[in-house]
């Protein structure tokens, strides 16, 4: 009985080690809280913003990531990027979409028009895999919804009432530049593995792809550019157009749950000086008839 009950104990403090094993291994370092335009219940985007961010995402991150659901002529609609008509249709140009098929009953290749969806860089998930050493790139439309972090109590109370849901776009700028070559002392990698420090479990599949001066910026007056051509600022820059990928509509909802809320208040404060007023008459409380 008593080697049974030995067992069990041992059993029972292996499988109680086991969770803990798991979390050390995939333990998160939390990113840093970074400062955007549209946090809050009074942001918004910042346009400029979002159209370097799509240039971003154009020349570095389409190569392996789609964004299915966004459509080119989303990209000159109120809230977004704010393109006009005939920027959309020359973007949407640039592209190659397979069409068909035709009269001869075969698939086709034609320039893109606004209202394609972005194309995917792939055809099926077994060439992403076998173009990516067996990671398949997740699709971009929904990262920033979709990609957050635990941040624990108390904060996540004051988050209720601060309006703090940028936990997506904190993390997913925080992995772009989160990348250390050579991994810390200890650290053995695989082929076609890379260490960040944001990611959990710190291994990743996807190589650092943003660096300093890879994407030239639109340039002010004085020939500089309006921003710096950092990976810093590429990171911050990519991650905001993401995130309107992922809430195209988040101005219109701020702006609708403003509304409301005024509305709201005003109704209250109408009800209450209803009842003061008809209450009021009667010494006792009782209304009168």
């Amino acid at each position: 009985m008593s080697k049974m009950l030995v067992r069990s104990a041992a059993v029972g403090l292996l499988l109680a080690a086991l969770p803990l094993t798991a979390q050390a291994a995939g333990e998160r370092v939390e990113p840093p809280a970074l400062s955007w335009s549209f946090s809050g219940p009074f942001g918004k985007f910042d346009r400029a913003q979002l159209q370097r961010g799509y240039k971003i995402y154009k020349e570095v991150c389409a190569n392996c990531h789609s964004a299915s659901l966004l459509k080119f002529r989303n990209l000159s609609q109120p809230g977004g990027p704010e393109f006009t008509p005939g920027q959309v249709t020359a973007l949407a140009a640039t592209y190659q979409i397979k069409d068909g098929p035709n009269e001869a009953g075969e698939m086709f290749e034609r320039p893109g028009r606004p209202a394609d969806a972005f194309p995917s860089p792939f055809p099926n998930e077994q060439a992403a895999r076998s173009a990516n050493g067996g990671a398949y790139p997740p699709d971009m439309s929904v990262l920033a919804k979709a990609r957050t972090y635990e941040r624990g109590f108390p904060r996540f109370v004051f988050d209720i009432f601060t309006q703090y849901q940028e936990q997506g776009p904190d993390y997913i700028a925080a992995l772009l530049t989160g990348y250390k070559d050579p991994p810390p002392e200890g650290v053995t990698l695989q082929p076609g593995q890379y260490y960040n420090t944001y990611m959990p479990g710190h291994l990743i599949a996807m190589p650092n792809v943003l660096n300093d001066g890879q994407v030239e910026f639109p340039k002010g007056p004085d020939g500089q550019p309006q921003v710096p051509e950092t990976a810093k600022q590429y990171a911050k820059d990519v991650t905001a157009f993401l995130m309107w990928a992922a809430e195209p509509h988040l101005e219109a909802r701020k702006r609708l749950g403003l509304q409301v809320m005024l509305f709201l208040l005003i109704f209250g404060g109408l009800l209450y000086y209803t009842k003061k007023k008809i209450w009021s008459r009667m010494p006792d409380g009782t209304p009168a008839h």
